[in-house]
């Protein structure tokens, strides 16, 4: 299945009959309009979303919805993240601060599965200045749809990220 424009579609139909995951959704004030409506799109595709803020477009520092996208998904209220900034640069940098989060910024399809299928990232980062909403759409199914791959070369450079990260805590 290397055809990227299948790719989504793919991935959309192997999730079904499947339980569905609970997105927590956050945003600075430039993914605001991004976020409101990828939020309605993951509840039509039958995904239940946490949504952390910002509630409007009114300027806010995006460090402050990272922080509650992480938070979420430590306290487990919720399975995987989405994380929209303007460029995606910042809040990304942000939220990888945070013990067991694991963001990749993703602007096409192959990075937002195989994030989750080699390196198990469990926060999508999009800048809403960067990309438009369809691509935006298509980002966060693929990104739902896909899963970890277990595969032993996976695990063993997951642990040693775990490690990395556990190294610089102390």
């Amino acid at each position: 299945m290397n055809c990227p424009c299948c790719f989504a579609e793919h991935i959309f139909t192997q999730t079904e009959g499947r339980e569905r995951m609970r997105i927590v959704m956050g945003s600075d004030h430039a993914g605001f309009e991004l976020k409101k409506s990828l939020v309605v799109f993951l509840h039509e595709l039958g995904y239940s979303t946490l949504d952390v803020g910002t509630d409007s477009p009114d300027p806010v520092d995006y460090p402050e919805y990272a922080e509650a996208v992480g938070t979420a998904l430590i306290e487990k209220r919720g399975d995987r993240g989405v994380l929209i900034c303007g460029s995606g640069v910042g809040a990304s940098v942000a939220v990888n601060k945070m013990p067991g989060i694991r963001a990749g910024l993703c602007h096409d399809t192959y990075s937002a599965h195989q994030g989750v299928e080699h390196d198990d990232i469990n926060v999508l980062v999009l800048g809403a200045r960067v990309i438009g909403i369809e691509l935006a759409r298509d980002l966060v199914r693929v990104y739902l749809g896909a899963e970890f791959s277990k595969e032993e070369r996976h695990i063993r450079r997951l642990k040693k990220l775990k490690d990395l990260e556990m190294r610089y805590s102390k």
